[in-house]
């Protein structure tokens, strides 16, 4: 009798085995979806996002108490403008006692050829101060004084300091540069000569050159191209020196 119920037990078994095999269990949805290598990291970018919102959500409900104001576009263009001349109302220019001079000796005998650019002035002003050297035009950065007889003359340091350029150049001539105390830097160029050399410690009203001309000023006939730099921008000397 139990030789009879193993026969049927194994033919049961073996009557299984075909359907087993052939029926192989499908994975589910979310094992294919969890299968793929993209959904980590997207689970984790849309975990982020979730919480920076929050954060910013959080951040703009503080301080709502002042509303903010938004400037005017006339105010946005007079700070641009104010930006691009170095500060048309900066104060007067003053280090160790002195302030800042003209570099000639009687600046009544002197005529403005060429004047700095001033982007609030009128359009006829701003076209009177555009430099124009090979079909370029450029906002002028500095101003240039000679005499109306066209002769030359002396120029002088407009304050005290050390010179750190005093070189020829083939487009501006020969030209001197002078560092004062405050960050503000003398320019001038447009020279004949120069009687100074880099290093040399020189005082307001030394003479440093004689007035001469440049290639990119040759329009202008003998003058002095004199440039102010506060901290490097530069500054319209007119705003700077107190007749």
């Amino acid at each position: 009798m139990s030789d009879q119920n193993n026969k049927n037990t194994r033919k049961v078994e073996e009557s299984l085995k075909p359907i087993a095999a052939s029926t192989p269990v499908k994975p589910t949805g979310w094992k294919k979806l969890l299968s793929r290598r993209w959904v980590f990291p997207a689970a984790y970018m849309a975990a982020a996002a979730i919480i920076v919102t929050i954060l910013w959500l959080n951040t703009g409900t503080n301080g709502k108490d002042e509303p903010q104001s938004v400037p005017s576009l006339s105010e946005v263009a007079n700070d641009g403008a104010a930006a691009e001349t170095g500060g048309q109302e900066a104060a007067e220019a003053s280090a160790n006692g002195e302030t800042l001079r003209w570099p000639v000796s009687n600046r009544g005998e002197m005529i403005v050829k060429l004047p700095f650019y001033d982007p609030s002035g009128s359009e006829e002003q701003r076209e009177a101060a555009m430099v124009q050297y090979n079909d370029t035009f450029t906002p002028h950065t500095a101003v240039d004084l000679g005499r109306e007889d066209n002769e030359t003359f002396e120029v002088l340091a407009a304050m005290s300091g050390t010179v750190t350029v005093a070189e020829q150049n083939p487009v501006n001539g020969y030209e001197v540069e002078i560092e004062h105390p405050n960050g503000l830097t003398t320019v001038y160029q447009s020279l004949a000569d120069v009687k100074v050399k880099v290093g040399d410690k020189v005082e307001q009203g030394d003479v440093i050159a004689m007035a001469g001309q440049s290639e990119i000023g040759k329009d202008e006939g003998v003058h002095v191209h004199f440039e102010v730099r506060d901290n490097g921008v530069s500054v319209n000397p007119e705003t700077l020196i107190k007749e």
